[in-house]
């Protein structure tokens, strides 16, 4: 038993589950995570997880313990379906969270909806979460969120709205490529080039038509020019990204722009749009999911969602 528990946040996406241990507000008493995503589970399975992780921060019965989650936890295959806010919306929707039923009384969970675009269709969830956490230290923030991640969102936001959004599959296309398409032979699983990161991002972002063309170069060139494994790497990830904001110039052209992530997902996109003239603020993932969860733990106090 944790002394002081007053609520769980969590972060349940589609491979992992990570979950905090909260004090009164926003202190952080505890942590961990599993590899119990979304993905691996059926529905009786989801409360085994999550206690799996948080059963020895409970107490005897007593005030079930509140836990608000955000992310797949939520959707269609989740635990508990939570239906999405349609765009432009607050990140966080008022009066649409949802309460799985639980066998221990020790639990009250609460999940977070995701947000929906009709036209052009699009979806997110765990994204909006981010977004209310950075919104939530910068209120009058108008510009652009980019979130990178195996679907990276870009999200227009203004007047505490999220307005519209687009999603690119640009994570998982790279993991596919690297991994499973003929281009596995030539690209190491480790390694960075800045330079072949670079002529990458400038060869589709000026002519993202060619990217099908660009990718088989680069396991051309391994074969006659000895292109390093390392390189490879480096020049597929600037192969996608690059065709990913030639498509989503629209977005990041002329605004303030702020990437919300970590590790080299985030430094490649910072990296990419300082090369267009774009100087993008950076948000760590981790301080903004948990700053939204306390968002959404406050709006459940108030009694809003």
């Amino acid at each position: 038993m944790i002394r002081g528990l007053d609520w769980i946040a969590a972060d349940w996406g589609t491979t992992n589950l990570r979950v905090w241990a909260m004090g009164r507000g926003d202190a952080v008493l505890a942590r961990a995570e599993s590899a119990a995503g979304m993905a691996s589970l059926t529905p009786a399975g989801f409360e085994p997880a999550l206690l799996a992780l948080v059963g020895a921060w409970l107490g005897a019965v007593g005030v079930p313990v509140p836990v608000v989650a955000c992310g797949m936890v939520g959707a269609r295959q989740g635990w508990a379906e939570a239906p999405y806010a349609a765009v432009p919306a607050l990140p966080l929707a008022p009066g649409r969270t949802v309460r799985p039923r639980v066998a221990d009384a020790r639990l009250a969970v609460h999940i977070l909806p995701g947000l929906r675009q009709d036209r052009p269709a699009d979806v997110m969830r765990g994204e909006e979460t981010q977004i209310a956490g950075f919104l939530a230290g910068q209120p009058d923030f108008d510009g652009v969120l980019c979130l990178p991640g195996t679907h990276t969102k870009w999200a227009h936001v203004s007047a505490g709205e999220v307005v519209s959004f687009q999603t690119f599959m640009t994570g998982e296309m790279f993991a596919l490529l690297s991994r499973q398409s003929v281009l596995r032979h030539g690209v190491a699983d480790t390694g960075w080039d800045a330079h072949a990161f670079a002529h990458g991002v400038d060869q589709t972002l000026a002519r993202p038509e060619r990217l099908a063309a660009y990718l088989f170069s680069i396991r051309a060139e391994g074969l006659i020019a000895g292109l390093a494994p390392a390189a490879a790497r480096s020049q597929l990830s600037g192969l996608l990204i690059g065709a990913e904001l030639a498509a989503a110039r629209p977005y990041w052209l002329g605004r303030s722009v702020v990437v919300i992530g970590g590790g080299a997902g985030a430094k490649a996109y910072v990296t990419a749009l300082s090369a267009q003239g774009v100087t993008p603020g950076l948000a760590g993932v981790e301080e903004m999911t948990l700053a939204g969860l306390t968002m959404a733990r406050l709006g459940l106090q108030r009694g809003l969602a």
